[in-house]
């Protein structure tokens, strides 16, 4: 097996039996397929899947290096990623092809600061749902499309894929939905009273006869909505509301488990919610939220 060949059997198994998404699968294809491009010119020629096993601690760090100079110069967080691939890569071929490399463990990604995630306040998030209805450039089923697929995001707390995956089926709405989210893991999430009518508004007004197993939110001419449609109106929102740039549609999702836990949520419960595999995952929406209450301590406070 050559190098190239185990690279595309590795993909495999990640679409297959990890249920990774396409997305996902092609960051890692890039970031594996660089660094391997890169190993052949080190090396001097193409690779077997068994000189994989011989790359050394140094011939990595050439590589990392290479990727932080020039034009195309990763960050820290990115140079992290394309390691946690390589890794990952490495990690199939010792449990799947016996090929066994302890150096790889050697080499250490750079220190990425800590980022933690930037909701809106629930008043910005009370505006962004309403603002759809308010625009004079959209029919009204695409105002109330927009509208639906923003308060489901915020509402449910979910992924735009999440959001977007929805079929005709699937509403009108009940109680609870089962979601899918990232590596096939499931989760049930409550649909509150506000979203269950902003999705039974958009289907009252939209023209399209929809098919049970078709995509719920449609585009202008009929095809299904995409992720960046969802995206564009936001940024079209926040230009009208004057939110800052951190206000995307995923910001609706840290909104969710945000403002959860100002109300009282506990961890647990949100991580359940969010389907975050781990804790420490959500774990950082405390920090957010310590991070608010010490700003406006320091805001309203006499001696702040």
């Amino acid at each position: 097996m050559t190098a190239r060949e185990a690279v595309r059997a590795w993909l495999d198994h990640l679409a297959h039996e990890r249920r990774c998404s396409p997305r996902t699968l092609e960051a890692y294809s890039h970031q594996v397929g660089t660094c391997l491009s890169f190993l052949e010119r080190h090396k001097g020629g193409p690779l077997s899947a068994r000189d994989l096993g011989d790359v050394s601690a140094g011939d990595l760090r050439a590589y990392l290096a290479f990727r932080r100079r020039g034009e195309d110069a990763l960050s820290a967080r990115s140079l992290g990623q394309a390691l946690a691939a390589i890794r990952s890569f490495y990690g199939w071929l010792d449990r799947r092809q016996g090929i066994a490399n302890a150096q790889i463990a050697l080499v250490k990604g750079p220190r990425v600061p800590p980022s933690l995630p930037r909701p809106i306040t629930e008043d910005q998030a009370r505006g962004v749902l309403a603002e759809p209805e308010l625009d004079p450039d959209r029919e009204d089923w695409e105002a109330a499309r927009d509208a639906a697929v923003l308060t489901l995001l915020y509402g449910c707390g979910l992924r735009i894929s999440e959001g977007l995956s929805l079929t005709r089926a699937d509403a009108p709405l009940p109680e609870t939905l089962r979601i899918t989210g990232k590596g096939g893991k499931t989760r049930m999430v409550p649909v509150l009273p506000a979203v269950r009518a902003a999705v039974d508004a958009y289907l009252a007004e939209v023209p399209f006869a929809l098919a049970p197993d078709q995509p719920l939110f449609r585009a202008k001419r009929g095809g299904a909505l995409s992720p960046r449609h969802v995206q564009a109106t936001v940024q079209r929102l926040r230009g009208r509301l004057g939110l800052p740039d951190s206000a995307t549609p995923h910001a609706l999702r840290h909104s969710f488990a945000t403002h959860l836990l100002g109300a009282g949520a506990d961890l647990r419960s949100i991580q359940e919610l969010l389907g975050h595999a781990s804790l420490s995952t959500t774990q950082q929406y405390a920090a957010v939220d310590a991070e608010r209450l010490l700003s406006a301590y320091a805001k309203a406070h006499p001696r702040g």
